[in-house]
């Protein structure tokens, strides 16, 4: 090549082309992309005496990964090497501050594959690294302009470590010394910060005011700080602070802060602005944390065109925006303008959203917003004319006649050529295939999009073989999107390959681990596996023990995938029945008892007492019978007997829990003879009398005898009646005379007089005489 036709402009292109990976491209108008290139060139020879080069390549890593498309496991592990260097920097000759930096960094990566349990735990280890103290508690104050009575509020009271020498902890004395009131950069003269918008609400006060001198903890170590008069802290504690909030749609106390604690943690930081990146970092949080709601969105919005529109500004000097660069996640200015293109779309306000997607070039989104606005059509001409040359430019920058030394994006690369092929699949569903297919082929066989996009249209149609092999292929290229295991799992179970849907599902909660319906497939996978492999074993070698063994395994594996599942879809009444079985059949009766409590409890108010599982039911009240009620009078030593108390899964251990499924779950909402007569059983085991009586009474007044109407004609019916009255005779002359102050007798003669008197067309069948007998021994009994 001529090396006068090498210019910035070239190498830039050739950049942006080598840093596509996965089949995910990278932002094509990425500027200075050439730069990222040749520090991942340069980190990746080998070094002997840098010790930091592993940390460097970290950072090349996450630049990267914030290019794409998409997260994309990349080919070298950026883990291991930082092991060494972590123990040097966080040894007693070492930097507390760079130890603290590295876990950060760390966290951000994990961030970025949405491994927010692992990325949290790294936060907390920088912290702790830094010295930095911080506690979320709550403290007397008013939220709202028109608020009468102190109410406790969240509130972050957070101390940084004395550090010497440090020019970061520089501040002015008025900024340090500030007391009730925050600071607002945007009255203050000559400020280098981004401006704060005001929330300008009727009710809602523009911040906290904290009435309470000290927080409700008196314990903790930060008991001696104000909540409205904290000191300010070292920017790279803000840092920090700040990247516990990244997950800002956090529901799970798990993966870190939940979204309802984050607002003290942004609002700690946005008291006292001490860096122009974190400062903006921290509006930007805040702009996400109120986007959901009402009496703040309209500043959500606000602040975010604040913050893109400065910037590109000079109110800060380079050295200030890069010294913490590498610690905060701030987004470059295009993703700050996608992410407020989203905001307007979330509004409804689809044209601008619709010039700012068409500006940046990010054309699935333009595809998106014409898809919105009912313009399929309109859609399809600009993906077509993107692939056919004759859409160069953006709109907007032809529009400003803006001279270009050359159609530096007229070219497109194979990854981008790729996904746009992709799109208009998406948008012709007639011709999907062969765009995909294409795709595919542009690609060089690596565009994970195409296959995504190709097995979820032949799973759709139920081609499933064909949509196995395509997702396959997606999952080898990029296997961190949950959802193309999921579909290929799916796949797997119509084409019944249990093992390959197992593997698929597992990997599901792998990649997260509240999805709640791949818990429950994964269940099921293992129950398929266990019949199946039974089956097998039974027709070739018959009855064994080691096929029992792994029966029980993989009963067990599901049980524990159940158990896991359902902490996430807690209100899903499947996945409760799915468990009550499992957990039978495993003998964790505790649980099952626990299960069919929830289900009657989601089910009663649309099935009644359809909702109880009978079967189910009986067993539990047979395993806590089957041990003696009387444990001293018991055969058997001191072991067993302490066993059959402690058991949670038989005799009187399980009986406290079945007690209360009857009384608090069951019988307020449900009633049947099974139920009635499952709970007599179980108070004759207890030998209360009185009470057993009353429920056997309730299972006749529910069964076929107590609901039998006159004019009835089915003989068989009637004779199943005239077996319940003789039971409920046998009932009453068991419990009648061990219960004081009730005429059992007169009791009896009262359910036989009023059953024959309905029954009389029945006179003439044999079994007639059974009730006068019951008639002539109650009488003599007197």
């Amino acid at each position: 090549m001529n090396p006068t036709l090498i210019s910035d402009e070239v190498l830039d292109t050739k950049a942006v082309t080598e840093l596509a990976y996965g089949g995910e491209p990278a932002y094509h108008l990425a500027q200075h992309a050439t730069f990222l290139r040749l520090s991942q060139l340069i980190f990746a020879l080998p070094y002997h005496h840098c010790i930091s080069v592993s940390w460097w390549r970290l950072r090349t890593t996450i630049i990267h990964e914030q290019l794409l498309d998409e997260a994309v496991p990349l080919p070298t592990d950026t883990h291991d090497p930082l092991g060494s260097l972590l123990q040097t920097l966080a040894g007693d000759t070492g930097d507390r501050d760079l130890a603290g930096r590295l876990q950060l960094e760390q966290g951000r990566l994990e961030h970025i594959f949405c491994h927010d349990k692992v990325a949290s735990e790294r936060f907390i280890q920088a912290a702790r690294a830094t010295g930095l103290q911080y506690e979320l508690t709550g403290a007397l104050g008013r939220r709202t302009k028109f608020q009468q009575n102190d109410l406790s509020q969240l509130v972050l009271l957070a101390e940084s470590r004395k550090r010497d020498d440090s020019p970061a902890e520089a501040v002015t004395d008025d900024l340090a010394d500030q007391s009730r009131t925050p600071v607002d950069v945007s009255i203050m003269p000559n400020s280098n910060f981004p401006v704060t918008l005001g929330l300008n609400d009727d009710t809602l006060l523009e911040q906290t005011i904290f009435t309470s001198s000290t927080p409700s903890s008196t314990t903790s170590q930060l008991s001696h700080l104000e909540p409205d008069s904290q000191p300010p802290l070292h920017p790279l504690d803000q840092c920090i602070l700040l990247s516990l909030c990244l997950n800002v749609r956090n529901t799970s106390p798990s993966h870190g802060l939940t979204t309802e604690q984050m607002s003290p943690y942004v609002a700690r930081v946005i008291s006292h602005p001490k860096n122009w990146s974190v400062h903006t970092m921290a509006l930007l949080l805040r702009s996400r944390l109120e986007s959901a709601r009402t009496r703040t969105v309209e500043r959500s919005v606000l602040q975010l065109q604040a913050l893109v529109d400065q910037m590109p500004t000079a109110d800060s000097p380079l050295p200030e925006r890069l010294l913490y660069f590498h610690s905060i996640p701030l987004p470059s200015k295009w993703e700050m303008e996608r992410e407020l293109a989203l905001r307007f779309l979330t509004l409804g306000v689809v044209k601008s959203a619709l010039e700012i997607f068409e500006r940046l070039e990010m054309w699935e989104e333009v595809v998106k917003c014409w898809q919105s606005m009912e313009r399929t059509d309109k859609a399809v001409v600009v993906v077509r004319d993107l692939l056919e040359g004759r859409k160069e430019e953006a709109e907007s920058v032809i529009l400003r006649g803006k001279d270009l030394p050359s159609p530096r994006r007229g070219k497109l690369d194979s990854a981008r050529q790729a996904k746009l092929w992709c799109l208009l699949g998406d948008l012709q569903p007639e011709n999907a295939v062969e765009y995909y297919e294409r795709a595919w082929a542009l690609s060089k066989e690596t565009s994970g999009r195409a296959m995504r996009s190709l097995g979820g249209y032949y799973f759709a149609r139920g081609e499933f073989e064909k949509a196995v092999t395509c997702l396959q292929r997606a999952v080898k290229i990029n296997p961190l999107l949950s959802r193309s295991w999921f579909i290929l799992g799916c796949a797997y179970i119509r084409l019944e390959n249990w093992e390959g849907a197992r593997d698929s599902f597992s990997r599901c909660v792998s990649i997260d681990d509240e999805d709640g319906e791949s818990w429950n497939n994964l269940a099921s996978m293992y129950l398929r596996l266990d019949s199946s492999q039974n089956i097998l074993e039974s027709d070739m070698n018959g009855e064994n023990q080691p096929g029992k063994a792994k029966s029980f395994s993989n009963k067990m594996l599901a049980f524990r995938a159940l158990k896991q599942g359902l902490k996430y879809s807690y209100d899903n009444w499947r996945m409760w029945t799915n468990y009550m079985i499992v957990a039978m059949d495993v003998g964790e009766l505790s649980e099952a008892c626990r299960a069919l409590a929830r289900i009657v409890e989601e089910r009663n108010a649309k099935t009644g007492a359809e909702c109880v599982d009978e079967e189910v039911l009986e067993r539990l009240v047979n395993a806590v019978i089957r041990v003696p009620a009387d444990l001293d009078q018991s055969a058997g030593d001191d072991d067993r007997r302490r066993d059959a108390v402690n058991n949670p899964n038989e005799g009187h251990g399980l009986l406290r829990r079945v007690l209360e499924l009857f009384d608090r779950t069951i019988l307020p909402c449900a009633s049947s003879p099974r139920i009635f007569r499952a709970y007599a059983r179980l108070l004759t085991w207890q030998s209360r009398w009185e009470d057993a009586l009353k429920a056997y009474l309730d299972w006749y007044r529910c069964g076929v005898a107590g609901t039998f109407e006159k004019g009835e004609t089915d003989v068989e019916k009637w004779r199943e009646a005239v077996n319940e009255v003789e039971d409920m005779m046998d009932v009453l002359r068991n419990f009648g005379p061990r219960v004081q102050g009730i005429n059992w007798r007169h009791q009896g003669r009262s359910i036989v007089r009023t059953f024959m008197g309905r029954s009389k067309d029945f006179e003439d069948e044999a079994e007639w005489s059974r009730l006068i007998e019951f008639q002539s021994e109650l009488r003599a009994e007197e």
